[in-house]
């Protein structure tokens, strides 16, 4: 898709709203006068005349063509991205519902309208200003209930700690991640495991010297039990010794993929003393999960499922996607009634987002499933009447590019089992020190709300042979935090 801009435009949401309508046509943004190619395009242009702001808005699906423009005082982000979203609504014949909301947390957004406005104003602003539908609005107010007691509950010295573990047994034919499948990574492991060890080191050093308060931990990936129980046992070990868990109130470990799961690292993870764990079938269709490049099978995640119920895990959480090739309305309707019967007291509904990189992407990859956006808004629907009529709520949210049917990822759990680091991770209200390959350290100023990121290598070998780096950028954190504690004064 070409997008041309001329003027006082607003370039990063005019992508976002061309992609939000043609997400598998890549947007090359072009100066006016560029040559036309063929597919979808999108003129935008603001022009500062004797009077008001000149706002125009030419777009075209290579046969329909639609003009349309409007006038304002200011210049606004909102009258040029309003005029493009409602041009390509009319062009296209579709309303998606969430409107014109491109960003990953629309429930941030609704909460800073309900602070502002009150909770039914708020609803309503957010719902018709931002073109979002009913029921979606509904359901993002439903998750904002559930975590606010949570997100209030927060200290401004309060903190969460992430822990990467970028290896899985195979790459998910959907993924983007910067993971390594373990058969072409096994002389990586060990010196990765041993060099994030030195970092948990150093970050519980960082913490302690600003006087932060640990309150939630979370291991994930990747998929962290490709790691041997004795490397899960050294690990959780690790963290226990070097950081004061006496605040934490949960540990989880996402234990992942079935095929991965074990007697013996589930044994490890419950000495550990680890509160909450994943077991993640994506889909209890076989053939879905040959489809998707996964290895287990549906017997595998029914045996993980018993065996950690029978070692005493009572917190299970479990995934599932909507939009997988060849899956069905039928079929994720089964799955979900499957891991509701195994007795998962977590269900997380994923909408299948194909990045780039993917490698359904690739040629000779499946994209039939790009057309079935009503056959995956349809699951989508199911499992949050679903999940609602066996008593779950949904608290945490958060939405991706590309997605299928352009829908959401969805949290769900009994009331008093909710994951508090998805929570705060999502609503971005404290900070999440990370460590690991592809960690992303998110800083918040609890006395302005700023947020500052801090990454570390995505590749693990990266991280591997430029360890001192990851080292000394855990230094930048007591940096920023003296910042925010520095205006405070």
């Amino acid at each position: 898709m070409q997008l041309f801009l001329s003027g006082e435009t607003f370039r990063y949401e005019c992508e976002n709203l061309c992609r939000l309508f043609f997400p598998y046509s890549p947007v090359k943004v072009e100066e006016p006068g560029a040559p036309l190619v063929e597919g979808p395009r999108a003129f935008a242009s603001i022009e500062k005349e004797d009077g008001p702001y000149h706002y125009r808005v030419e777009v075209t699906d290579g046969e329909k063509t639609l003009v349309r423009e409007d006038f304002s005082p200011d210049l606004q982000e909102y009258t040029m991205t309003n005029l493009l979203y409602r041009s390509f609504v009319e062009l296209t014949g579709t309303t998606p519902a969430w409107g014109m909301l491109t960003g990953i947390h629309p429930v941030k957004l609704l909460r800073q309208y309900v602070e502002e406005r009150g909770e039914e104003a708020g609803t309503a602003y957010f719902q018709e200003h931002c073109h979002v539908s009913a029921p979606k609005a509904d359901l993002a107010l439903r998750v904002l209930r559930a975590q606010t007691p949570a997100v209030e509950a927060l200290g401004e010295n309060d903190c969460s700690l992430y822990v990467s573990i970028p290896f899985c047994p195979t790459r998910c034919a959907y993924c983007s991640f910067v993971s390594q499948d373990v058969e072409h990574a096994k002389k990586l492991v060990e010196p990765y495991f041993s060099l994030l060890l030195v970092e948990l080191e150093k970050t519980a050093q960082v913490i302690q010297g600003l006087g932060l308060s640990l309150i939630s931990v979370y291991i994930g990936g990747g998929t962290p039990t490709t790691l041997s129980a004795g490397q899960l046992s050294a690990l959780c070990g690790k963290i226990r010794q070097e950081f004061d868990l006496s605040r934490c109130g949960e540990f989880t470990v996402e234990a992942g993929r079935p095929d991965t799961i074990t007697q013996e690292k589930l044994e490890a993870l419950r000495e550990a003393g680890i509160t909450r764990i994943s077991i993640n079938p994506q889909s209890l269709s076989d053939q879905v999960l040959r489809n998707i490049g996964r290895r287990h099978t549906v017997q595998d995640v029914e045996d993980a499922f018993a065996l950690a119920r029978r070692l005493g895990f009572q917190n299970i959480n479990a995934d599932l996607i909507v939009g997988l090739p060849g899956d069905s309305v039928e079929g994720f309707q089964h799955s979900l009634e499957g891991v509701l019967q195994m007795g998962a007291s977590n269900v997380t509904v994923h909408s299948l987002a194909l990045k780039r990189s993917a490698r359904l992407n690739a040629p000779g990859g499946d994209l039939s499933l790009h057309s079935k956006s009503q056959e995956t808004a349809a699951m989508m629907d199911y499992s949050i009447a679903r999940l609602t009529q066996a008593g779950m709520e949904p608290y945490y949210l958060y939405r991706q590019t590309r997605m299928a049917g352009n829908l959401e990822n969805t949290g769900w759990s009994f009331p008093g089992g909710e994951c508090r680091y998805n929570i705060y991770t999502m609503d971005e209200s404290n900070s999440v020190i990370a460590c690991g390959a592809g960690a992303v350290s998110k800083l918040k100023d609890p006395y302005s709300g700023r947020l500052e990121r801090i990454f570390n290598f995505k590749n693990p070998y990266e991280y591997i042979t430029r360890s001192q780096e990851i080292l000394d950028r855990k230094d930048g954190v007591t940096r920023l935090y003296e910042q925010f504690r520095q205006r405070l004064r």
